[in-house]
């Protein structure tokens, strides 16, 4: 399993403590909000809307959450704006870091985010220095699966997915953006159980690193993830399964 997937599986282990679970909703209501701020409160006609609830679903954020986010993304109920931005920087090792943020405080994220990257030895990049590494993709992370591996394997290819692997109990099946639904979809009539299913951001290449910067680098990430402007970040690291037990 490729790194940028092993540590969103680990995320979602993680989200599924108390206190991850609290940041975990709060950062699935800011997007709700803004899915719903801008593309409207229906999620049949709004992608993003529809990817934010699902996503809610999965770690089981009560039903009630996501109907009071959107109101407050329409209007109809009073709340924050948020603003979108993403900044670029590198890490221990010269791994590539693509952080996505939703703020009230733009001052605030920028000065969090330098910060934090000093403190684990990295740095900010220009915008468009690391972008152009990663290419938007499905991933859906299926961590127990009752069948064997061909029988998954197939019922993902067939849906439409464009690669499977597996490692260590953990399946991952990467998908065309615009295919993630439809093979979610068949998944679930399948009966298989996922542990996510978003969009993400792929690196088309990766950075091996291995030690102290393996080590600092996963330090790094969940430093950055628990910051409360930041959504998510993208890294091309690639680190031995065994040094990612660090943070698991």
């Amino acid at each position: 399993m490729s790194g940028h997937s092993k540590w969103s599986s680990i995320k979602h282990k993680k989200a599924r403590t108390d206190d991850k679970r609290g940041k975990v909703f709060t950062k699935l209501i800011k997007e709700i909000t803004t899915a719903a701020r801008l593309g409207g409160g229906d999620e049949s006609s709004n992608p993003r809307l529809r990817q934010a609830i699902s996503s809610s679903k999965i770690v089981n954020m009560p039903v009630s959450n996501i109907e009071r986010a959107i109101k407050k993304g329409t209007g109809e109920l009073p709340g924050v704006t948020y603003e979108e931005s993403t900044y670029e920087g590198y890490g221990p090792g010269g791994v590539a870091l693509l952080i996505e943020v939703l703020t009230d405080n733009k001052n605030r994220s920028v000065s969090d985010i330098r910060h934090i990257l000093t403190k684990y030895n990295g740095n900010m990049a220009e915008l468009g220095a690391v972008s152009w590494m990663f290419e938007n993709k499905g991933l859906i992370i299926v961590e127990e699966y009752d069948g064997n591996e061909d029988s998954l394997m197939e019922i993902a290819l067939e849906a439409g997915a464009e690669d499977f692997s597996y490692d260590d109990g953990t399946y991952e099946i990467i998908v065309d953006q615009k295919d993630l639904e439809s093979v979610r979809n068949e998944l679930d009539n399948s009966g298989v159980k996922y542990t996510s299913a978003e969009i993400t951001k792929i690196p088309k290449s990766t950075v091996k690193v291995e030690g102290k910067d393996a080590e600092t680098v996963l330090k790094l990430m969940e430093a950055m993830e628990d910051l409360e402007d930041v959504q998510i970040v993208y890294s091309n690291f690639d680190i031995d399964p065994r040094d990612m037990e660090i943070v698991s």
